[in-house]
């Protein structure tokens, strides 16, 4: 932000939290668009951007204006936009791109289950279920391009958090490790390469390991042969015999029962001495700002789930056959807490 927020009265401080909905919206619309992708080529007026996206010029004008006023593309003298450090994380083609995120956080399903926080805040049921009929991943998996968007938004945000957990917790102990729930695939991957000695599986729905086989690293080279991709349902088995079971951002997905019936799956499956693994975050106590605790409220809006205090994990543990061994920080919000036999 150009204006420092912490030196307006409050009322004005008010008025950028009720209207922050307006530059994210914003932010959706010129990730839609690609502008961060075409100013790669240089600096360029509207109406060369426009014509790049196939935008309306002057509204496009008005959104970039807009925009950069926050930081967000800047505008030079000569009126031409380019891009800055904030709008670099919206190219498609750079590391930890956040593009994927913004357009499926963004996107009109997800809004809208959005603008019945206040039911979900009332009777304490996920609003998305109450809006389009079905849950968010029985919805997501019956829409393709949801699918393919939900998967990369995925990877998106894993993309600071990935090197992170692979960096803080030991894995050469383990002979293999499965990632339940994993997605395409780049946590594991990224662990598989810090770690040499250990092969990987990643277990998930039929839809998202079709997409993993063609767009994740199971290709990869520098983990070639070591990483297998199976479909399943982690409600039902995972597999057997593993030293080892990570899951990232899965338990907040769900209820306790729910997540009791995941974890138990993982004590019944491992093999002597295992470990389970729950990346997730740890919700600190008091007036501490946390990432966890917005994304708290977007769980109980999208999902019957939410995320959870060191106590909760202990209790959630406990019910499924484990032990809370130890909570390991990372450089990232998030923790990763390790279970054993109970």
């Amino acid at each position: 932000m150009n204006t420092s927020s912490a030196a307006k009265p409050p009322p004005a401080q008010m008025l950028d939290v009720i209207t922050s909905y307006w530059v994210a919206f914003a932010v959706h619309a010129a990730a839609r668009l690609g502008v961060a992708d075409h100013l790669t080529r240089g600096p360029a007026t509207s109406d060369e951007l426009a014509a790049a996206s196939k935008a309306h010029a002057p509204s496009l004008f008005r959104l970039l204006r807009m925009l950069a006023a926050q930081g967000i593309f800047r505008q030079r003298e000569d009126g031409r936009f380019e891009n800055t450090p904030l709008s670099e994380t919206l190219r498609a083609d750079v590391p930890a791109s956040m593009r994927p995120f913004a357009l499926m956080m963004l996107d009109g399903y997800n809004v809208v289950a959005w603008s019945h926080l206040l039911r979900s805040v009332q009777t304490g049921e996920e609003s998305f279920t109450h809006v389009h009929g079905s849950p968010v991943f029985e919805y997501v998996a019956s829409h393709p391009d949801k699918a393919l968007e939900f998967g990369h938004a995925m990877t998106s945000i894993s993309g600071a958090e990935n090197p992170a957990i692979a960096a803080a917790y030991d894995y050469s102990k383990m002979s293999k490790l499965v990632d339940v729930g994993g997605g395409h695939g780049h946590l594991i991957a990224a662990i598989l390469k810090k770690t040499p000695g250990l092969r990987g599986m990643v277990q998930d729905r039929p839809e998202v390991i079709q997409n993993a086989s063609q767009q994740g690293p199971a290709k990869d080279p520098d983990i070639a042969g070591r990483l297998e991709l199976v479909i399943g349902d982690f409600f039902q088995a995972v597999p057997k015999g593993a030293d080892g079971y990570i899951m990232k951002y899965i338990l907040h997905d769900w209820n306790d029962e729910q997540a009791c019936r995941i974890l138990a799956n993982c004590r019944r499956a491992m093999a002597d001495g295992g470990r389970v693994l729950v990346v997730d975050n740890v919700i600190p106590a008091g007036n501490e700002d946390h990432w966890g605790k917005k994304l708290d409220v977007n769980m109980l809006v999208l999902t019957p789930g939410r995320e959870r205090t060191a106590a909760e994990f202990h209790q959630l543990f406990s019910a499924s056959g484990l032990r809370v061994q130890r909570i390991v920080p990372t450089a990232c919000p998030l923790c990763i807490i390790e279970g054993v036999a109970a």
